[in-house]
């Protein structure tokens, strides 16, 4: 419960109207009864011009430098007296926390949260990641008594200094390093150097593919000479399964990655003190959000990992799915954010491509480069893959989301490929009931 009227961390007129709420939002879409507001400056427009729209909502209370009823009111000169109340708040919030672990890395930082969050039995960060969003869930979560496990992802210099100083984690964990946001960070090193301020003056851990960028902390993985290594790993089209300190491990429809991401939750709980025989039993329950190698199993397989893309994160993809039986085709689109060399890379994502793939397919302004059946645009791509797909076949799916753009641009350029998953998926199910 947030009570407005108890100890604030930062100086604030509380109008007699405002009431404890549940939750915290910036978007006053969501404030109801039990969630209030927060009303942050944005690109285009200050939240203050939808102070009326959570208050007729119910909002428990407004967080606003406005003096309205149902108002906490602070000080402001320029517009962010809101911001910096609540980053402070949070701050205060998530000192009361036992333990926080905030994960980075350039793939697989949702993969990674969830199976250490469920190895800790910790409250998690959802999908969504900006300042504003691990703020709010600092201040719901910060007094809970659990855990917290905070995905922390970067696309420019300086963000992860920023992050740290309101996360302040207690670890901090690297995924990978690879070609990501290479317009804004530049390089390799670019991004080892943004993303391993994640380390600086704490615990930490990095994956194997991370550790030659951070070689004085301790790995975890599968390999020779990892500090925390899982034994044994055994990977099918049914799923992974490993042991770790002994204790045998099994995650239904899981690929290596997946395992790397349940090895790190081990680790951590094992440091933590949780008993590892029920940190494992949680992890064998784990499910990602979609997009994120979701495998649906069927008289065709469909493996969504349609959420984004970087040539390390396809790659690690189509060696999962090397892994399956059957017939396998890949269906890639384009990468975005590579910056100057981006053809280059999608070459050489598409040479991988087809070393491990029986059919190749590719999408928008790089399809050549990615598949060797071309389509300039999604709906040309599906009208030969829903004719060619068969029982049998295992299609993965993968490409970066271009969130921003229209559904046209997103057709026209290759990107979010959800539609895709969604089009197999529905050809199935319809040659099912036929």
């Amino acid at each position: 419960m947030l009570d407005p009227h108890g100890p604030l961390p930062f100086a604030a007129a509380v109008h007699p109207e405002a009431r404890p709420a549940q939750r915290l939002t910036w978007d006053s879409r969501e404030a109801g009864p039990d969630v209030a507001f927060v009303a942050l400056p944005g690109e285009r427009m200050h939240g203050n011009r939808f102070v009326d729209s959570a208050r007729a909502a119910g909002a428990p209370f407004i967080l606003t430098d406005l003096d309205v009823p149902g108002a906490v009111r602070v000080p402001s000169l320029d517009g962010n007296g809101a911001r910096e109340a609540l980053f402070a708040w949070a701050r205060a919030e998530r000192a009361h926390s036992p333990l926080v672990v905030g994960i980075t890395g350039s793939v697989g930082k949702t993969t990674a949260k969830s199976y250490a969050a469920a190895a800790l039995d910790a409250a998690y960060m959802p999908v969504y990641n900006t300042l504003p969003a691990i703020a709010c869930f600092l201040i719901e979560h910060g007094r809970g008594g659990r855990p917290l496990v905070v995905e922390m992802g970067i696309d420019r210099v300086g963000e992860m200094a920023e992050l740290v100083d309101l996360v302040r984690p207690d670890v901090g964990v690297v995924t990978a390093i690879g070609a990501a946001h290479l317009e804004q960070l530049g390089s390799l090193e670019g991004v080892a150097r943004e993303k391993g301020v994640i380390l600086q003056g704490r615990r930490g851990l990095v994956s194997e593919q991370a550790a030659p960028w951070f070689p004085r902390t301790p790995t975890y993985g599968f390999g020779v000479g990892v500090t925390h290594a899982g034994e044994g790993l055994v990977v099918t089209p049914e799923g992974a399964s490993f042991r770790f300190q002994g204790v045998p491990v099994t995650l239904p429809l899981a690929s290596r990655v997946q395992a790397e991401a349940a090895v790190l939750g081990l680790a951590l709980a094992a440091e933590a003190g949780v008993p590892l025989a029920e940190a494992a039993a949680r992890l064998a329950g784990v499910t990602v959000p979609g997009g994120r190698f979701r495998v649906h199993p069927g008289r065709y397989t469909v493996i969504d990992d349609a959420y984004n893309a970087s040539p390390l994160a396809v790659t690690a993809a189509l060696d999962a799915l090397a892994t399956f039986g059957g017939r396998r085709l890949s269906v890639l689109g384009r990468m975005l954010e590579l910056g100057e060399t981006e053809r280059e890379l999608h070459a050489g994502v598409g040479a991988y491509a087809r070393q491990r793939a029986d059919l190749t397919y590719g999408v928008g302004a790089f399809a050549a480069e990615l598949g060797d059946r071309a389509y300039a645009t999604v709906p040309e791509l599906l009208a030969d893959l829903l004719a060619e797909v068969r029982d049998g076949d295992v299609v993965l799916v993968k490409a970066s989301r271009g969130i921003s753009w229209t559904p046209e641009q997103r057709a026209r350029e290759g990107v979010g490929l959800d539609v895709v998953v969604r089009a197999l998926l529905e050809a199935r199910e319809a040659l099912a009931e036929s």
